[in-house]
């Protein structure tokens, strides 16, 4: 992670229409596409985890789900954020990053200490995708201390690619920024 990298231009409209959101869980969410070994595509809800240099963003999830094999068959992805208040829609595209194993278990251990304990609670649940069993602890808490799941994963995504549809006016406005391109702002018919 670099701190003298400069941001790009989407990174700041990002962040406003996040702010727009106001205290709302949602503006942490964000959808994200993958593709199974299959083909068929996959699309589910993460939570943002935080920016990892100017370009990259950290997303969590379990190693025991689909997504990691998913990544492994085929590391492109496209993320969703939809921000209503700011009426925003930002298409984001990229590849998920191959970490040094050092770098990827720090990370890791960073992340685990950020989470809540009712955070930490959903890699001490049995695996997803599974069939459920009554029997099986829920837990609601994994406290403070815990130690950290080999589960417990960390996705990076390195962008290369980022689309801005926002929703208000008319026309609507659509822009696109690509990292070959140095970042610079194309505008799009709506």
């Amino acid at each position: 992670m670099s701190g003298t990298e400069p941001l790009p231009p989407w990174r700041p409209l990002l962040r406003g229409a996040r702010e727009r959101e106001g205290r709302s869980p949602q503006a942490r969410w964000l959808q994200l596409a993958t593709l199974a070994p299959d083909g068929t595509p996959r699309v589910r809800t993460l939570v943002f985890r935080g920016w990892a240099g100017a370009t990259a963003l950290d997303l969590l999830t379990d190693g025991r789900s689909a997504k990691p094999a998913e990544l492994v068959h085929q590391p492109s992805v496209e993320l969703c954020w939809l921000l209503p208040r700011a009426r925003s829609q930002f298409r984001l595209r990229g590849n998920l990053q191959t970490l040094a194993p050092e770098q990827v278990q720090r990370e890791r251990e960073r992340h685990w200490q950020m989470l809540s304990p009712g955070g930490r609670a959903l890699w001490g649940w049995p695996p997803p995708g599974e069939p459920f069993d009554p029997e099986a602890a829920f837990p609601e808490q994994l406290p403070d201390g815990s130690p950290l799941p080999d589960h417990f994963q960390l996705l990076r995504i390195a962008l290369a690619r980022v689309e801005l549809l926002e929703l208000t006016g008319h026309p609507h406005r659509r822009r696109r920024w690509r990292g070959e391109s140095g970042w610079a702002e194309e505008r799009l018919n709506p």
